[in-house]
């Protein structure tokens, strides 16, 4: 399986963004779905995850409120919708899935990944 994640860009300080992560093959479907991001010199931390059924979802604290997880198994993609960007969103957005898991909340338990689409948020 192949993840390609796309809709990365500039913004100004309480836009909206929305990333998409397409896979490529149906199988993804039944993966637990992660956002991870990774600003320079920092560790990759995780954003937020949804089951295979979208019926449920998780966010880190800083994100909660503001980003929307979701997907469309029969498109195999998945999606964050990002409102309210700030300054501190700013890093490199990672999907990735997690064979064999339900839920998965640590970049350990992922281990398909895609290449990353880069979210810059200006003052």
């Amino acid at each position: 399986v192949q993840l390609q994640a796309s809709g990365g860009g500039l913004v100004q300080a309480g836009g909206s963004l929305r990333l998409s992560c397409a896979a490529s093959e149906r199988t993804a479907s039944s993966l637990c779905m992660g956002w991870f991001r990774q600003a320079p010199g920092k560790e990759r931390e995780f954003v937020a995850a949804i089951n295979y059924s979208g019926t449920w979802t998780y966010y880190a604290d800083s994100v909660k409120g503001r980003f929307t997880i979701s997907r469309d198994n029969a498109k195999t993609t998945g999606y964050l919708q990002m409102n309210n960007l700030k300054p501190e969103d700013t890093a490199v957005y990672y999907c990735a899935l997690a064979r064999g898991r339900t839920y998965a909340l640590s970049p350990k338990e992922y281990d398909l990944w895609g290449q990353g689409t880069q979210v810059t948020v200006s003052s």
